[in-house]
């Protein structure tokens, strides 16, 4: 059964601040959080993450947004970014969704309800498709991605030569 858009949970959005560095750092300072990720990493990535998350918000009018929860606890991250075009794989030139929540913030709907937020806002902000790039494993991602109306596009071989990832697509303009 599908959750009314009423019976999610509150969440709100924030352009990162520098502090959310340090917060996002102890979210997501879980191997299970980042099991997908290459594991939990280091502050100074986190530093520089909300550092180009705030470039992205002032020259995109959207980025990875602080995800907080309704008492105002940092509970995570979602939002859109332009694909680097510095790694050698992946939809460069495309945006990207996503979301990472700290673990005691999974299985409560914050990741689609946060989802749901970032497709108003990018949709807002002009934009007529974005990706999600999810690793085959991930049946949580895979699920707020279907969730979300995003269709399969392709399913390819990782970097590390040894997992599946897939690629989901969302035509804004006809969702």
């Amino acid at each position: 059964m599908t959750a009314s858009p009423t019976s999610l949970p509150a969440v709100v959005l924030r352009v990162p601040t520098h502090e959310d560095a340090r917060a996002w750092h102890g979210a997501f300072d879980d191997p299970d959080v980042m099991e997908f990720l290459g594991g939990p990493t280091e502050l100074s990535m986190y530093e520089e993450l909300t550092a180009r998350q705030r470039m992205h918000d002032a020259q995109l009018g959207y980025c990875l947004w602080t995800l907080l929860d309704s008492h105002g606890q940092v509970i995570g991250f979602t939002g859109a970014q332009p694909w680097p075009a510095e790694k050698a794989w992946g939809p460069v030139g495309e945006i990207e969704i996503g979301w990472r929540l700290a673990r005691s913030a999974w299985g409560k709907g914050y990741a689609y309800a946060a989802a749901l937020a970032t497709l108003e806002r990018v949709r807002a902000a002009g934009l007529e498709r974005v990706v999600a790039m999810i690793n085959d494993g991930n049946h949580r991602s895979i699920a707020v991605a279907e969730r979300l109306g995003m269709t399969l596009a392709e399913r390819f071989l990782l970097p590390d030569g040894r997992s599946y990832g897939r690629r989901y697509e969302l035509d804004l303009a006809a969702a």
